[in-house]
């Protein structure tokens, strides 16, 4: 059982900016957007640019590396929206929400236990909460996708700052396990992250 780890954020809030102290050997980036990584030799980085969900199922199901990061993967939505906007009706939008919870069961599901999937997320505030951006109802009347995560951090920029928030303080879905982290806030970097989730769980690094 492959473990999702979703990360919440703004843009340019410090998500991607998080991947700068992994080697190129120990991640894999889906970069759905195609945009280049926010930080020095990012050039070295094994990623994909612009993979459908196609590629990602099956680059996923190949198990070749126990680090996966999808940077943004609400594009993954979005890009579809986009590219079927022509098509009427609303299966589209359930077609859409079953392709992306059929990518995190696939990781849930499939993957082997040391293997952790890193979802970058953008946000959007539904009321007076912050939450995963998504599109049509499906994703939030009948599935609420934060619900599929054990572990949800958010990035943000505090005063110059950027950090993550492991715990919630009642405006957004932040959550990990009890114990987990420390504090409530620490740097933004997901290698760090990386290491105390497989400490926490006596995974192998």
């Amino acid at each position: 059982m492959g473990i999702p780890v979703m990360i919440l954020g703004e843009s340019g809030s410090g998500k991607s900016t998080s991947l700068r102290n992994f080697s190129p050997d120990e991640v894999v980036i889906y970069n759905i957007a195609g945009k280049p990584l926010p930080f020095r030799n990012n050039s070295k980085m094994m990623k994909a640019d612009n993979p459908t969900y196609g590629q990602i199922f099956k680059s996923l199901a190949s198990q070749k590396f126990k680090r996966y990061v999808i940077d943004d993967s609400q594009y993954l939505l979005c890009f579809e929206l986009f590219d079927r906007s022509a098509e009427t009706g609303y299966t589209k939008f359930t077609e859409m929400a079953k392709h992306f919870y059929d990518l995190i069961q696939l990781v849930i599901k499939q993957l082997p236990d040391d293997t952790i999937v890193y979802f970058l997320h953008h946000t959007e505030m539904v009321g007076e909460k912050y939450k995963a951006k998504t599109i049509g109802k499906m994703l939030d009347e009948k599935l609420t996708v934060e619900g599929l995560f054990s572990i949800v951090l958010m990035a943000k920029n505090i005063d110059g700052n950027y950090v993550f928030l492991t715990r919630s303080d009642g405006t957004n879905t932040v959550k990990a396990p009890m114990e987990m982290f420390e504090s409530s806030e620490m740097e933004n970097d997901l290698k760090q992250v990386d290491s105390i989730i497989r400490d926490y769980y006596g995974l192998k690094k």
